[in-house]
């Protein structure tokens, strides 16, 4: 049974619980359709934007995020509500986006992810500058809008010698490539599935009483009744509800799951070392033989678009592999 249902509408800041979604090929609607850049000013003045991953900019955590979505009639427009909660304990600030922005003001900008390119939007000094008075530095709000990202990530699946993730994905999908080659803003896969069971024995690893934050880990669905741990490492094909999907890879871990969410910095606990505490029996991706892993990738099955999955939704394993999928490249910062 899916337990938890999540979306990010923007990339790296806190999730977003909902009880229920619409799925699209390119995962929940209003998933990670914005992100941050961080503005770089060089010698001669002009901008490099540098895209903020957790992984590289633990404070993000510190940013939670709620939607209200738009009303059924339409009369109303949906919002992002974003609110920042100072490390040291000073007053929150809030900030209100527009869930689907008009962009038909708004400046354009080059963002490359992982060697895949895609326009976004500028959203403007209204919003920029709020971001950049949290972060002390400057920064830029992206809206992806009506782009999206080619999937370019290379390397086998299962083993090949040869051959691009891309095509691999194809071929186990049994669909034609213009049908999986876009995605948002998230960096591998539209879904992230991942098991209570498992994580059970993430915190066994911790001292008695500590529990590992099962949020650290970025999941979309969250689903509990495995019968044993690490069983998800060879799902192949799950239904949720009355929506297949394909899990095609593992999620190979960074050091994004030792942050501490409290103070947006590095973990001095035992938390702050379940990278490593994971490294010990986790390592099971060839591909990545010192990246622990803990989940799996997913993608839609062609015809379940635009179905609608809720938390309490039954979750059936249809498929299993033999072996562990191999993973050809890590993408981190989720």
């Amino acid at each position: 049974m899916s337990t938890k249902l999540y979306t990010y509408p923007i990339k790296s800041l806190r999730e977003t619980p909902i009880s229920e979604a619409v799925v699209t090929k390119h995962g929940f609607f209003y998933d990670r359709r914005f992100m941050i850049l961080k503005v770089h000013r060089e010698d001669d003045n002009t901008r490099r934007y540098e895209n903020m991953h957790l992984a590289f900019f633990p404070e993000m955590v510190l940013f939670s995020t709620d939607i209200t979505f738009p009303s059924d009639d339409g009369t109303e427009a949906g919002k992002v509500h974003v609110t920042f909660n100072p490390p040291d304990g000073g007053s929150p600030r809030t900030l209100d986006i527009p869930l689907v922005p008009d962009v038909s003001s708004l400046d354009t900008l080059k963002v490359v992810m992982h060697s895949s390119p895609t326009d976004a939007h500028n959203m403007g000094a209204n919003y920029n500058d709020w971001f950049s008075a949290c972060f002390g530095y400057d920064a830029v709000l992206a809206y992806l809008g009506e782009n999206l990202r080619p999937v370019l990530m290379t390397g086998p699946s299962k083993g090949e010698p040869n051959g691009s993730w891309l095509s691999s994905i194809t071929s186990l999908l049994g669909s034609t490539p213009e049908e999986t080659e876009a995605i948002t803003f998230a960096d591998c896969a539209p879904f992230l599935v991942v098991s209570e069971t498992s994580l059970k024995d993430v915190s066994a690893r911790l001292p008695d009483g500590e529990q590992m934050d099962i949020t650290k880990f970025r999941p979309n669905v969250i689903v509990e009744g495995a019968e044993s741990k690490w069983e998800e490492d060879f799902w192949a094909e799950i239904m949720l509800g009355d929506v297949k999907l394909d899990a095609v890879q593992n999620c190979v871990r960074c050091q994004s799951i030792n942050i501490d969410y409290s103070t947006g910095k590095p973990g001095k606990n035992e938390a702050g070392k379940v990278f490593k505490l994971m490294q010990k029996d986790r390592r099971v991706d060839s591909g990545h033989q010192y990246s622990p892993v803990f989940g799996r990738y997913c993608f839609l099955k062609p015809g379940d678009d635009h179905k609608r999955v809720a938390v309490g939704d039954e979750v059936k394993v249809l498929r299993r592999n033999s072996e562990h999928t191999v993973f050809g490249k890590l993408f981190t910062g989720m």
